[in-house]
């Protein structure tokens, strides 16, 4: 044990050099749930807190991609050094990830202050694979100061990136029905920014028009300081209104930080995670339990009348110990 603390150990101040080899083992170790994640947690805790995360969600087609690949030009020309999880869909076949999001950011591909990296969902739902917490804090210990967690489109489910970002940007396009998705998947109570990317389409000013009905809409009734979410146009391929996108994003983060808001949203992120952690160890034990003659027990005194589920159900918690 002692010794896998250190290879641990090690590799967090490798990564905190800025090794990128470092910082992708250790991701590595997350996804693939290694016996070592106490130990790594235990070793991430005291350097993480700093980064700003930022969440890029929206339809598939609306340009993700393209326009985390311009703001990581901003962000870089303004000094930051930034760490992208591009989740993606899971391959049926091996698990991995589908989507080249590393291929279509070749232009940042040799920066030493950018670290990209592909994270497959593996079925998990809601658009963020389930080790994507605990990555964003490797790279938050790395030293980045801005994480970007670009998630698949998945409609409905996509209102889980909330609890991974300090700031949501939400994208829409022009002609795909957007408008009325954003309302069906509850994405106007996820965004904290609205982007209109492919604003020289046509239909770009319809689209603006629905949002800020939306947003009236939603806005009715509040108690209390609220943001407003802002509507910014970009034509991502072109690098246009991405000082109007990054001008939003850390306006929100002010507004946040000065309400509160980002301490609490902080707060609701590590709660859900431990609860996440919590939960999977009780599935564990449940596991064994079922393997066992407990669940098995317990059930036959149900089912002649000995029991009834209620007190059976009292009775598995015991045996696990909660």
């Amino acid at each position: 044990m002692s010794s896998h603390r250190h290879d641990i150990d090690d590799l967090v101040r490798r990564a905190r050099q800025g090794q990128a080899r470092a910082v992708a083992r250790l991701i590595s170790l997350v996804e693939d749930g290694a016996p070592d994640l106490r130990a790594l947690a235990a070793a991430l805790a005291r350097y993480t807190g700093r980064a700003q995360v930022v969440g890029i969600t929206g339809a598939p087609g609306v340009g993700k991609s393209s326009t985390v690949s311009v703001l990581i030009t901003a962000l870089r020309a303004a000094g930051k050094k930034i760490g992208v999880l591009a989740v993606d869909p899971s391959s049926p076949f091996s698990g991995g990830a589908l989507l080249g999001d590393r291929v279509r950011m070749q232009d940042h591909a040799t920066d030493s202050g950018v670290f990209i990296r592909s994270m497959a969902t593996r079925g998990h739902l809601g658009g963020t694979a389930w080790a994507t917490p605990q990555a964003v804090r490797v790279l938050d210990a790395a030293g980045c100061d801005v994480v970007v967690v670009e998630t698949v489109g998945v409609g409905q489910s996509e209102v889980e990136v909330l609890a991974l970002a300090d700031t949501v940007v939400v994208l829409l396009a022009p002609g795909m029905g957007d408008g009325i998705q954003a309302v069906k998947a509850g994405i106007l109570e996820v965004a904290d920014v609205f982007v209109v990317n492919k604003a020289d389409r046509e239909g770009s000013d319809q689209t603006v028009r629905d949002l800020k009905y939306m947003i009236s809409l939603g806005r009715r009734g509040t108690a209390g300081p609220s943001w407003r979410p802002p509507i910014v146009r970009t034509v991502a391929t072109r690098s246009e209104g991405i000082e109007d996108l990054l001008t939003a994003i850390e306006e929100h983060q002010r507004w946040a930080l000065r309400h509160g808001e980002l301490d609490a949203r902080r707060q609701r992120r590590a709660e859900a995670e431990v609860e996440a952690i919590a939960l999977a160890q009780l599935r564990a034990k449940l596991g064994d339990l079922r393997r066992g003659s407990a669940l098995s027990g317990l059930a036959k005194r149900v089912v002649v009348g000995e029991l009834d589920v209620y007190r059976a159900a009292d009775e598995l918690i015991a045996e696990l110990g909660a």
